[in-house]
């Protein structure tokens, strides 16, 4: 488990190798909602994703020795974009097992950061199964997507990065997939403004984590159908989602439409280009399934990783 001051840790340990993203005002989304909206644009953070934060952390906090002969991950794509930025970036090896229909942009940055791809399966047990498998075989370190402490950690230097820029927050709402972003997020939104609160987003046909927090315990989904493809998570991890027992307010659902409005509108009217993952919590934000009015809420848009062809088929209806 990870606690408020492990998450100022890592904020300090990466801070010389990612960005750091603003908070923009948007008045448009403040006017629909009723709410004072602030986007928080993770869609501009290196690799394209919030996920380099975690990785680094994770590759930066590990002993040194440990690492030489490489390192690896299952990923939909924007993690192994992350770890084989942060493994080029030391100088180690780095292998990223991906599923068989992963975007053909997010394979071909993660070649371009020069690290091995490996493709298996389709969910995101399957491809985290087989990166654990070729870590024992030849000897790798394992680095999971978002199921532990060092990556929760990276992940959480985003909240602490809202809570400096707008310290009256009064909620903050996250993409889930497996629950490492929203896991880090909120533990440092609660350490450090407990009366915030903290929303997650996830699409209706892929709400693993929502039907566990139904359910009390962790719940496997048996079919994912959704565009957000770096929310294709089948099930949470154990960590994260005791992180989010404890610390999240609410599941918020948006759905495949709502998602590609969102994606839409950021296009045109925010000039932000974001994966539908990324866009779920404008989404939620445009479709009013956010319970609040009159409050200060920072949308965090997690990643712009997206294929540009998805895009024209949006736009062109």
């Amino acid at each position: 488990m990870i606690v408020f001051p492990d998450v100022i840790d890592a904020r300090r340990r990466i801070e010389k190798v990612v960005n750091r993203t603003y908070l923009d005002h948007t008045a448009t989304l403040s006017r629909l909602s009723g709410n004072e909206v602030y986007l928080k644009p993770e869609n501009l953070q290196k690799t394209g994703a919030f996920k380099v934060r975690g990785a680094a952390n994770f590759i930066l906090k590990f002993d040194p020795p440990g690492l030489r002969k490489g390192v690896i991950t299952g990923s939909s794509g924007n993690h192994g974009q992350a770890v084989a930025y942060a493994a080029a970036l030391a100088d180690y090896p780095a292998v990223v097992v991906v599923p068989e229909d992963v975007s053909p942009a997010k394979v071909a940055a993660i070649k371009g950061y020069g690290a091995e791809i490996v493709h298996h399966g389709n969910t995101s047990q399957e491809r985290i199964e087989k990166a654990e498998e070729l870590a024992a075989e030849k000897e790798l370190t394992f680095i999971h997507p978002f199921d532990d402490p060092w990556v929760m950690e990276g992940q959480g230097s985003i909240g602490l990065e809202i809570l400096e820029d707008l310290p009256d927050v009064d909620a903050v709402l996250v993409p889930v997939g497996g629950g490492g972003l929203i896991s880090g997020i909120a533990t440092a939104i609660k350490g450090g403004k407990p009366d915030a609160k903290v929303y997650g987003v996830e699409p209706a046909a892929s709400n693993s984590m929502y039907r566990s927090l139904q359910r009390g315990k962790v719940t496997e989904l048996t079919a994912i159908n959704t565009l957000a493809d770096g929310l294709r998570t089948n099930k949470p991890g154990l960590l994260t989602f005791s992180l989010v027992q404890e610390h999240v307010d609410d599941i918020l659902l948006v759905t495949e439409e709502e998602i590609k409005k969102a994606l839409l509108f950021l296009l045109e009217r925010g000039k932000l280009l974001a994966e539908p993952s990324g866009a779920v919590t404008v989404a939620a934000v445009l479709a009013n399934k956010v319970p609040l009015q009159g409050k200060k809420i920072a949308v965090v848009i997690s990643g712009g990783n997206v294929d540009l062809r998805l895009v024209g088929k949006l736009i062109g209806g």
